[in-house]
């Protein structure tokens, strides 16, 4: 699998700034009729799954990278539930543009590893209508900020509908792809929609790190019968994690809206999500050698948010420092702020510090782009503030 981690298909004029020839021909895409996307859903309707044999487990640990987790996700759980299939652009023929689906075309067909025309807003429509039949689709962006083609979709059938029918309507969705900022892609392309898309009722937003995170969480994506905007990152695909044999297991799934303690600590609580996350652990170990111990929690949900988890940190620590790659206002950081100001205002010996991207668009100059994005000192300086180990932040401005 590694080397598909760092060779990428040239892009087209519109998914990148690579500009060449390009001969463009007309071409009128007839989607489905709602009779025939009944007649999909009543082929693919899920029979009863047979029992998953016994496994023997071995003590060794394992490593995989957080794309073949999603990988072996797809597959387990297409393999399980009939009902369950894929679709977006380039995801079957090329094997997905990150590889996250390759070997899926070939193992269950066409007709439940869809290649879609470029047009985000007509396949979401047709993975929102297929879910209201009773399926289980799984939309792959290539990127989210792509998503904001099919926002409609997404949150107006999507999110609403359950709500709005009194229940009797299920949207069993899952909007996955990567999100937040990559390298050298410029402003279009680098936006992260944890805060957009946790903003609504009716959606779940997960956030995975690790390939632990990656594959528990994106099994319980599949199943759970509300639409789940899972948020990958692109530079965490080629990473490589430790698994436990429970983690390899087909029966293994993460449950939704509980964090992760990745550290424990006892001086400062550090949130953080996706990539974030081995930011914060790197400030962690750089803490520790002078002497502050940190307790890093992996949100692994960004909604539901485990603000039980927080709090019980915050008051252990009476500090907290949030981190993430998102613009700063009406953030993540400042919700987790107000959640621990309404229910631990009292445990807290300093102020909040709120570690964000710049509220700027993403630079394109690769100097520039390293400014806009937390890094790890950054986080380190935060820690230091609330720990009143270092001199506050307006002195030496």
């Amino acid at each position: 699998m590694r080397e598909c981690s760092s060779r990428r298909r040239p892009r087209s004029p519109r998914r990148g700034f690579l500009v060449c020839p390009v001969r463009f021909h007309l071409t009128v895409i007839r989607f489905p009729s709602a009779q025939v996307l009944g007649q999909l859903a009543q082929a693919l309707r899920p029979a009863a799954a047979a029992a998953a044999p016994a496994r023997n487990y071995s003590a060794a640990a394992k490593e995989i990278t957080v794309r073949e987790a999603l990988n072996t996700a797809l597959d387990e759980e297409m393999s399980a539930d009939p009902s369950v299939f894929l679709m977006g652009e380039e995801v079957g023929e090329y094997q997905g543009a990150y590889k996250i689906s390759k070997g899926l075309l070939d193992k269950y067909g066409p007709d439940r590893v869809l290649d879609t025309p470029i047009t985000e807003a007509g396949f979401t429509g047709i993975g929102v209508g297929a879910a209201y039949h009773g399926l289980r689709p799984i939309v792959e962006f290539m990127t989210f900020n792509f998503s904001m083609q099919a926002i409609d979709h997404i949150i107006n059938s999507a999110a609403k509908s359950n709500y709005m029918s009194a229940g009797q309507i299920s949207v069993p969705i899952v909007f996955r792809g990567p999100n937040g900022a990559a390298a050298g892609v410029g402003a279009q392309h680098s936006q992260c929609y944890a805060a957009w898309y946790a903003h609504v009722p009716g959606l779940k937003v997960l956030t995975p790190y690790s390939a632990e995170d990656a594959r528990g969480l994106l099994k319980a994506a599949i199943r759970d019968p509300d639409p789940v905007v899972f948020l990958e990152n692109e530079l965490l695909y080629g990473e490589s994690f430790p698994v436990s044999d429970e983690v390899l297991d087909s029966s293994f799934c993460l449950p939704i809206g509980k964090a992760k303690i990745e550290r424990q600590g006892k001086d400062v609580t550090i949130t953080a999500f996706s990539k974030m996350v081995g930011y914060a652990l790197q400030a962690a170990d750089i803490l520790a050698k002078e002497g502050i111990s940190a307790e890093v929690i992996n949100l692994r949900s960004i909604r539901p948010l485990d603000r039980a988890a927080i709090n019980a940190s915050v008051r252990k620590t009476n500090r907290l420092v949030t981190v993430e790659e998102g613009f700063p206002q009406h953030g993540i950081g400042a919700e987790i702020c107000m959640s621990v100001v309404e229910d631990s205002f009292e445990y807290l010996d300093a102020p909040v510090e709120r570690i964000a991207g710049a509220d700027v668009p993403m630079p394109y100059a690769a100097n520039l782009e390293r400014m806009a994005v937390p890094q790890v000192d950054d986080i380190v300086r935060a820690a230091k503030r609330v720990c009143y180990r270092a001199v506050p932040m307006a002195a030496t401005a």
